[in-house]
């Protein structure tokens, strides 16, 4: 997530509507959240759009020089382990000193909660400890093999890159995909994309101004049965403040309340420069025990 913008610009903002009665045909696991519905004729279907057979990394490099909220770090020690044997054998060893919320990552319920409520009701006293979350560890989210989509908000909009605090919501979301002849359906994966990620080199305006998706765009997704949404910005969420105050309002809503997880700083140029709208999306989550996040590298193949 990234840090509130203190200045209000709304560019090509939509209006927050009230949330659409659309029914889930699933309700989401009460711990793993949607993810944890994604059944085995979802992933066959996702694999049936591998038709080239080209393959996406959708995350990008980490590393002391990436952007990060706060006061986030990243150090990487790399070690000599010098010589042994008759035959010589040389190495290294490293060790990395890191927040784990750099770069590309995946969100766990751990990381947001309302009031102190984490997904599944569950308490902070429940889920916080210092040593690793009892509950809702990002170890242990299930893989996630489904079919992805990425919506050109960027396109819609007329626009390589989005204006910094752009806020979108469900209209925009329905029709960039209608231009790019998508339906979003349960069970995927939605990547948004901004162009943001081209900026990442501007690491003031990339971490505070950025836009992306409102509360509006959020409920309308989520309605929509997905299991995770992610963009190319490193908050998802538009950092125009909210009338309301609200903080995070986007996280606290997806995460603490629906069950979706979040990505961040998703790589998705080449998928829309290829016009790849649809694609199999594979993510195994590194299994660090009792962490709140993930440095992630998906991979969409079609």
């Amino acid at each position: 997530m990234t840090v509130v913008a203190t200045a209000f610009v709304l560019t090509g903002c939509s209006k927050v509507e009230a949330e659409e009665h659309t029914s889930v045909a699933v309700e989401p696991d009460p711990v793993l959240g949607m993810v944890g519905t994604i059944t085995p004729e979802q992933v066959r279907r996702g694999a049936d759009l591998i038709t080239q057979g080209k393959v996406y990394q959708l995350g990008i490099v980490t590393g002391p020089q990436t952007p990060a909220w706060g006061n986030r770090k990243f150090e990487m020690q790399v070690f000599d382990l010098g010589e042994f044997g008759s035959n010589k054998l040389t190495g290294h060893d490293d060790r990395v000193i890191t927040h784990i919320g750099i770069g590309s990552q995946i969100d766990g319920f751990g990381h947001i909660g309302l009031d102190s409520v984490y997904y599944g009701g569950f308490t902070g006293d429940q889920v916080f400890a210092a040593d690793g979350l009892k509950m809702h560890g990002a170890h242990n989210i299930p893989p996630i093999a489904t079919r992805g989509v990425v919506i050109d908000m960027a396109m819609h909009f007329e626009s390589a890159v989005l204006e910094p605090l752009t806020s979108y919501g469900a209209d925009d979301i329905r029709a960039a995909a209608a231009a790019q002849n998508v339906e979003i359906r349960p069970g995927d994966v939605v990547l948004l994309h901004t162009g943001w990620l081209s900026r990442i080199d501007e690491a003031e305006t990339f971490g505070t101004r950025q836009p992306g998706i409102n509360l509006d765009g959020a409920r309308y997704l989520a309605n929509l049965g997905v299991v995770a949404v992610g963009s190319d910005t490193p908050g998802l969420e538009s950092d125009a403040p909210t009338a309301d105050g609200a903080a995070f309002p986007v996280h606290g809503y997806l995460l603490a309340e629906k069950g979706i997880h979040i990505l961040e700083n998703m790589n998705t140029a080449e998928l829309v420069a290829d016009n790849a709208n649809e694609f199999f999306f594979v993510l195994g989550t590194p299994r660090l025990e009792g962490s709140v996040q993930a440095i992630i590298n998906p991979l969409a193949i079609r």
